[in-house]
């Protein structure tokens, strides 16, 4: 019975803190519609996210993505080559880069860097009593610090994503050029050939729904802390989990429904 009782308790303890997510939520998005009514700090805030959580991270995207899309084109030509289906590594790189590993791969190095920044940083304010020194201001933690945050990661996910797949198409035609020389003219038109607008659309739509999980989650952890320091690191490490784990099911319920429709 008693383990029946704590089966029972650890099920109603994850239902309530899914309602209490979706909850917050709803209260974030619904703050986002009128972030624009916000006073100029929050403007400010929402620029230095955006820098923190782009444009600092863009030299390891780069790094990542000239790697990425120089060795699948190097592979690619090594092993379909002999079978006579070079073009199929145009494939590869649209479907493997474009849609899956472009998203994915930025979505985790926003995790490991702002995601858990984030979590940090709104525990700690959590334990100095900034958050309710706010409330007894009159401000609402969520307009104040938390939509900010949210449109920061979404913007920079957004556009770090676009500049994986720049970086991985400029990485694949300089290995090609190293091993296989190809003309950069030739090897874009056959890239643009094989790219359609539904591959477009599935990594705008995957990078989107990938900043909102992280950032989302990253700040309902942050704001969980209640008063001891050991609770940070604790919170941190959840959320980083937690947003994977988001990331990987929104990425595979993502593709599913574009595959089926």
């Amino acid at each position: 019975m008693k383990i029946f009782g704590s089966i029972g308790l650890g099920l109603r303890t994850r239902i309530n803190n899914l309602i209490e997510f979706y909850l917050f939520m709803i209260q974030v998005l619904r703050k986002v519609f009128t972030f624009h009514k916000q006073k100029q700090i929050g403007f400010i805030v929402l620029l230095r996210q955006i820098m923190f959580t782009g444009y600092e991270a863009l030299p390891l995207i780069i790094f990542l993505a000239l790697s990425i899309g120089g060795l699948i084109i190097l592979e690619g030509n090594y092993i379909l080559g002999g079978f006579g289906q070079g073009q199929l590594v145009y494939v590869i790189l649209v479907t493997v880069v474009i849609r899956e590993l472009s998203s994915i791969l930025t979505a985790l190095i926003v995790i490991a860097r702002s995601g858990t920044a984030i979590s940090t940083e709104l525990g700690n304010m959590t334990i100095n009593n900034e958050i309710n020194l706010l409330r007894s201001f009159g401000i609402s933690p969520i307009s104040y610090l938390v939509v900010s945050r949210f449109i920061g990661v979404v913007v920079a996910m957004f556009l770090l994503t676009i500049y994986f797949n720049l970086a991985a198409v400029i990485g694949g035609w300089l290995f090609s050029t190293i091993f296989y020389p190809i003309n950069f003219s030739f090897f874009m038109n056959q890239f643009l050939y094989h790219l359609s607008f539904t591959d477009i659309i599935i990594f705008v739509i995957k990078s989107i729904v990938f900043g909102m999980a992280i950032a989302l989650i990253s700040c309902y952890q942050g704001l969980k802390v209640t008063a001891a320091t050991t609770e940070v690191p604790q919170r941190t490490i959840k959320a980083a989990v937690t947003s994977v784990i988001a990331v990987i099911i929104c990425d595979t319920i993502i593709t599913i429904l574009f595959y089926i429709l």
